[in-house]
């Protein structure tokens, strides 16, 4: 992924962060969501009509369009108040797609840190199939902090890693960065921010007093 582009997804997926968490107003996230969005289909675009038949090449810009289009889906859900569900299971699809990615960047690119990119966005699109597709609506917070996090740890840092040239220097310390702080910061969100647990009923004997609390 063009480094420049990876910049503005990691832009786009913090505004929408922000939009599930409740701090932005969903219709004002939509212009940034086009934007990313455009740019994310007219990429891949003109990379394979200039790749002369690179399937390397071909295969990497692919992948962009899942992005392209997922954003612009928010757009038109956004502004046209439309019902989440179509975006919700398109975004089981992408799922799907980026576990496939992940083991082309480990197997055939070797770029590992990327592989786990990958796997991370393969979970943040889970997330959205289920807070959307499936009205999970009490992951929608816990959901907001992953994609806000993931805007700055997926988007924005190895962006500029790329910009400066120093992307893959230590391919095998970013990889095991960058796992162990998805485990680890993604976890200790869930009892946060994931649903609330299930309320138990006290067994109350015939005394009165409360044999569960």
């Amino acid at each position: 992924m063009g480094s420049v582009g990876l910049l503005y997804v990691g832009a786009v997926l913090f505004l929408n962060g922000a939009m599930l968490l409740g701090w932005v107003e969903g219709k004002s996230a939509a212009p940034l969501n086009i934007f990313v969005g455009l740019l994310q289909v007219v990429t891949p675009t003109y990379l394979i009509f200039a790749s002369g038949g690179d399937a390397d090449v071909i295969l990497g810009a692919s992948g962009l369009y899942l992005f392209g289009f997922t954003y612009l889906y928010v757009a038109f859900n956004l502004l046209g108040d439309l019902d989440g569900t179509g975006l919700g299971y398109f975004s089981l699809f992408v799922a799907v797609c980026a576990v496939v990615y992940a083991g082309v960047n480990f197997f055939r690119f070797g770029d590992n840190a990327f592989g786990v990119i990958w796997l991370y966005w393969a979970f943040l699109w889970t997330l959205f199939f289920l807070v959307l597709g499936l009205k999970k609506e009490s992951l929608t917070r816990y959901t907001g902090a992953v994609t806000l996090i993931q805007g700055i740890v997926t988007g924005a840092i190895p962006a500029f890693l790329l910009l400066v040239g120093r992307w893959g220097q230590d391919d095998g310390l970013m990889t095991l960065a960058l796992a162990a702080f998805g485990i680890v910061v993604f976890g200790a969100l869930y009892p946060r921010l994931g649903p609330p647990a299930p309320a138990t009923t006290a067994k109350v004997p015939s005394g009165g007093v409360p044999l569960d609390l």
